[in-house]
């Protein structure tokens, strides 16, 4: 019988350690397993209590999406590419709405994001797609 609180705190410490709800889960069922052995039920019932309070909780946890990942669009997301906001000058626009800018003492092709007007000037990435950046004209402060 108290295995199961012996695998259950094995499995509070992994959660601890890991960060994830998931061994949370898992600790919980455990629990119910030791509480249904503790009331004295047979160790088929025992298992049933673990894998239906888990599961259980499992499905409370994804209805309230507490175990969905966010997705991140690391094209347009300043947290992971650090050129996304940056302003570079460009000068005249191609065929296609494409150009050359130089960027961090660079090169690089950009392109006109989609429904922007094209003009020289001051333009900001708001966008990188592979080694092309995606500008829009500088909104004026």
């Amino acid at each position: 019988m108290w295995f199961w609180f012996i695998f259950a705190l094995a499995a509070l410490i992994g959660e601890v350690l890991s960060g994830t709800f998931y061994l949370l889960l898992i600790a919980v069922g455990l629990v119910a397993g030791g509480l249904a052995a503790f009331s004295g039920a047979s160790f088929t019932l025992q298992l049933l209590a673990v894998a239906v309070v888990t599961g259980l909780g499992l499905l409370v946890l994804r209805k309230t999406h507490v175990l969905k990942k966010r997705e991140i669009n690391a094209r347009r997301n300043r947290d992971v590419n650090l050129d996304i906001g940056q302003v570079v000058t460009v000068a005249s626009w191609g065929q296609g709405n494409t150009t050359k800018v130089r960027h961090r003492g660079a090169l690089w092709s950009a392109r006109l994001a989609q429904g922007q007007p094209a003009g020289a000037g001051p333009h900001c990435i708001i966008e990188i797609e592979g080694s092309v950046l995606v500008l829009a004209p500088e909104q004026p402060a």
